[in-house]
């Protein structure tokens, strides 16, 4: 990574969060940025949505579209 492609921050990590990730960092022998990186990119990786195509996935129904997104909703 060049110095050009990180940005810094600063964040309020607890105590017992800082205690717990030195440890894990020392156990496998990375910096706790490396660490927080490591953190952030499973977090997003494991929250994006898929990319499914669903355009008129209704058709397959039967229905009129507005009543097969009324049924989708009732499920709610």
């Amino acid at each position: 990574m060049e110095s050009s492609d990180i940005m810094k921050t600063l964040i309020d990590i607890p105590d017992r969060q800082i205690n717990s990730l030195s440890e894990l960092c020392d156990k496998f022998s990375i910096s706790r940025a490396e660490a927080i990186r490591r953190a952030i990119d499973l977090f997003v990786t494991s929250n994006k949505q898929s990319q499914v195509d669903v355009f008129g996935a209704w058709k397959k129904t039967g229905d009129d579209g507005l009543s097969y997104q009324k049924q989708l909703r009732d499920e709610w």
